[in-house]
């Protein structure tokens, strides 16, 4: 049996398949890191299971994920939003959704990549910590309090230093697998 960080032991089939190949690998592409600013901000006071459930609403409901088409949708798609339970119905949530794809855009054009510009955050190779225990694991870091102040600057909603750790977790900016979590080395 394979030894795995405490957070997706006995959790349900798609919570462990994310643990074991999607958390804390390093993301280089521009439409998984807005999939990961948008599912990180609706999880906000949520518990992340149930963000992985909603996963495939979200989706649906945000274009694959696509920053160019969610930037652009009217006041009356986000009310239709409200009314889809397989998202959050959270009316600031979708709204930042929006909100944050239009200054996605903006990052795009001025760093030449949304990548370019956050892995700069970590000088563009992860930090890989040593913990022995979820325990030891922070909330918030110098580099996820630097990030989450320059996005708010850039207009970006719903990135504050907690929800950008874990941002930073989920795309690989930081190794946080415990070190005899047998996807530690992997990743």
């Amino acid at each position: 049996m394979k030894t795995r960080c405490s957070w997706c032991q006995g959790s349900f089939e798609d919570y462990v398949r994310y643990h074991d190949e999607e958390w804390g690998v390093p993301v280089h592409d521009d439409r998984v890191h807005f999939e990961f600013l948008i599912l990180e901000g609706a999880q906000a006071g949520l518990n992340w299971s149930t963000i992985l459930k909603k996963r495939e609403g979200y989706r649906k409901a945000f274009a694959d994920f696509d920053p160019t088409i969610v930037a652009n949708y009217s006041e009356a798609e986000m009310e239709q939003l409200l009314l889809d339970p397989s998202i959050i119905r959270n009316r600031l949530k979708v709204k930042s959704a929006v909100t944050n794809a239009q200054n996605f855009l903006k990052i795009q054009d001025e760093f030449g990549s949304f990548d370019k510009y956050i892995w700069s955050f970590v000088d563009g190779r992860p930090i890989v910590n040593q913990w022995k225990s979820m325990a030891e694991v922070p909330a918030t870091t110098a580099e996820s309090d630097k990030m989450s102040k320059d996005l708010k600057k850039r207009g970006f909603k719903f990135v504050g230093s907690t929800i950008m750790y874990a941002y930073m977790q989920a795309c690989g900016l930081v190794n946080d697998h415990v070190v005899d979590c047998f996807r530690y080395n992997e990743v």
